[in-house]
């Protein structure tokens, strides 16, 4: 729930959007590696995409002074947090922890990463789109954010020690929606293509 307009999708225009971030944690076994086919899992009937610029930590951290947040990284890339919405729904109805709707097997796609410099070179003005067979479904610029980035970093080195190759997924604009068998997904920071795969 980093983009204002994303959290009006979800939980419509009254929804009071939060104070701090929102955070949820995906174990190893979720990360898609680079261009590989996201297979739908027979565990739920709704699963969306979420497109969002991903960072990675490139120092040990903890407790981390905002004003220094950005020494923990260097490079970006862009990814995909696929939730099992319709059973995040039944999670939340119930107050239970929605980790088994957002950290499954292969549930976090992610491209390659470039240097910051490539991408513009200001964490907080990177433009980034997806497409679904050729059609742009998202599209959102950092700069939307409703928690910089460095705020990000700081608010989740209170809790969890930072380490080397940690990545952190920043949010996704509105425009998320169901992946179907058949579909190509093709993922842009700016005009750069990061990702390019298929939905079986």
């Amino acid at each position: 729930m980093n983009y204002a307009k994303h959290v009006d999708e979800l939980h419509g225009m009254d929804f009071q959007r939060p104070d701090e971030p929102v955070i949820f944690l995906k174990p190893d076994s979720s990360i898609l590696r680079v261009n590989t086919p996201f297979y739908i899992p027979d565990f739920a009937d709704e699963f969306h995409y979420e497109t969002e610029i991903v960072v990675k930590i490139n120092r040990l951290g903890r407790a981390i002074d905002r004003k220094f947040a950005h020494r923990y990284y260097s490079e970006v890339g862009i990814g995909i947090d696929f939730t099992a919405r319709d059973l995040q729904r039944k999670l939340m109805s119930k107050g239970l922890p929605w980790e088994l709707s957002k950290g499954f097997d292969q549930s976090a796609a992610i491209s390659e990463f470039i240097p910051l410099t490539e991408a513009g070179g200001d964490i907080q003005n990177i433009d980034f789109h997806l497409d679904i067979d050729g059609e742009t479904r998202q599209h959102g610029n950092t700069r939307d954010m409703l928690f910089k980035v460095d705020e990000i970093i700081a608010y989740v080195s209170q809790f969890f020690t930072l380490k080397m190759g940690d990545l952190i997924y920043t949010g996704t604009p509105e425009g998320v929606g169901k992946v179907c068998e058949g579909q190509r997904l093709q993922a842009y920071i700016g005009d750069r293509q990061m990702m390019d795969f298929l939905i079986k």
